[in-house]
């Protein structure tokens, strides 16, 4: 059919509620949908478009026809005309579609099945929940986090409603996940489903701690020093607390982020290395040996690497980088990559020099030479004048 370009067709329409339902429908869940609207303007055959094509403008007006007589959430409002040419019509002018309920039917079978799993999980929700909820309320969490309630498998479902429950029940249990008394909970479905829960619990309890007991962060640490071993013990793998509560007189602390490197230093006098463990290695300054010692910092040549750079130094008072500077950087042009997701903050704790590589970093197109691509011999004959260099305890 040639038919007006300001017809709507039934298509067109029910792809304009999709798309309205899949923008607003978090919101919906969240404050009730039952007073939204929607207003389908229909734009009918002219006399012109009847007279251009009479059995088109007949198939379209039946199609609205169709929709009024099998969808009764879809109010379809006529007019008459009288054409000369073609005598008096009925036409269908407007479809009206009130509360998100009919917009979501109107949509398709699989839009409105989506809505209402999420309409319905949304009120349980409130149900369960609703009585002592700050004045807040539910309404955050379920905007945030629409789309999770949706998808969720039933069981899964349930599941979080009875973990939320229990959390909130025992706001200081000081448990660990896996003595939590709830059927079907361990230490992964929690890591799938840990962003949902804190923040229904947040909004529930206003407190942003589950009370649980994590795992302690743990600290790998070469003693490169025979005479500083504990025990004997050459490579050790701790907690925090622990390492800091042993004594330990070094002089020279290396801190790298790539294992391998640490595991390939060799014995030096009065030296340990701590594999840094990307940004957890700000925790090295609750370790007083570390404090006391010079710490000599190696990460990748990146922007990540001089963010925890500043990070470490925001713990630690002496700590000097080493092979991240603009020298080493171009001396290894060959071997750059591109960084994936480059940090782009500023690091006040950062010298000069550090400053001018990670500026020739980011003038470069966010380039990153990796520690590993270094060559060991020029890397190690440096590391090691600086371990000599700070022998005597500081």
């Amino acid at each position: 059919m040639a038919a007006s370009r300001s017809m709507v067709t039934v298509a067109d329409a029910r792809a304009r509620a999709r798309k309205l339902v899949e923008r607003e429908q978090r919101q919906w869940a969240a404050e009730g949908g039952d007073g939204v609207r929607l207003d389908l303007v229909l734009h009918p055959p002219t006399e012109r478009d009847a007279q251009a094509d009479v059995g088109g403008a007949i198939a379209w007006t039946r199609s609205w026809r169709e929709v009024a007589t099998t969808d009764p959430l879809a109010k379809v409002g006529w007019a008459d005309r009288n054409w000369p040419s073609v005598g008096r019509q009925s036409v269908p002018e407007r479809c009206t579609l009130l509360g998100a309920d009919a917009i979501a039917t109107f949509a398709g079978a699989s839009v409105a099945r989506e809505w209402r799993t999420l309409r319905d999980r949304a009120g349980r929700l409130r149900d369960v929940f609703a009585a002592g909820v700050p004045a807040t309320g539910l309404a955050p969490a379920v905007r945030a986090h629409g789309r999770t309630l949706q998808t969720l498998a039933e069981r899964d479902f349930e599941t979080l409603i009875d973990v939320v429950s229990w959390l909130a029940a025992n706001p200081a249990s000081g448990s660990r996940i896996r003595q939590l008394p709830i059927r079907g909970i361990d230490t992964k479905w929690l890591e799938r489903h840990r962003a949902i829960v804190e923040t229904l619990h947040a909004a529930i309890t206003g407190s942003a701690s589950l009370g649980l007991v994590g795992a302690p962060p743990l600290v790998r640490v070469r003693f490169l020093d025979l005479s500083l071993r504990p025990g004997g013990l050459c490579d050790v793998t701790a907690p925090v607390e622990e390492l800091a509560a042993v004594q330990i007189a070094a002089s020279t602390v290396f801190v790298f982020e790539n294992l391998d490197t640490v595991l390939a230093m060799p014995e030096l006098p009065g030296a340990v290395v701590v594999h840094g463990g990307g940004y957890a290695a700000r925790q090295l300054g609750q370790i007083p040996w570390i404090q006391s010692g010079r710490v000599i910092y190696w990460g990748d040549l990146d922007s990540d690497g001089f963010a925890i750079l500043n990070a470490v130094r925001s713990g630690c008072s002496n700590v000097t980088s080493v092979l991240m500077d603009e020298a080493t950087l171009y001396a290894y042009r060959d071997l750059w990559v591109p960084e994936t997701k480059p940090a782009a903050g500023s690091y006040p704790l950062l010298t000069a020099l550090e400053q001018a590589a990670l500026d020739a970093i980011r003038a470069e197109g966010n380039v990153r030479l990796e520690q590993e691509r270094v060559e060991w011999k020029h890397a190690l004959g440096i590391l090691t004048a600086m371990a000599h260099a700070t022998q005597a305890p500081v």
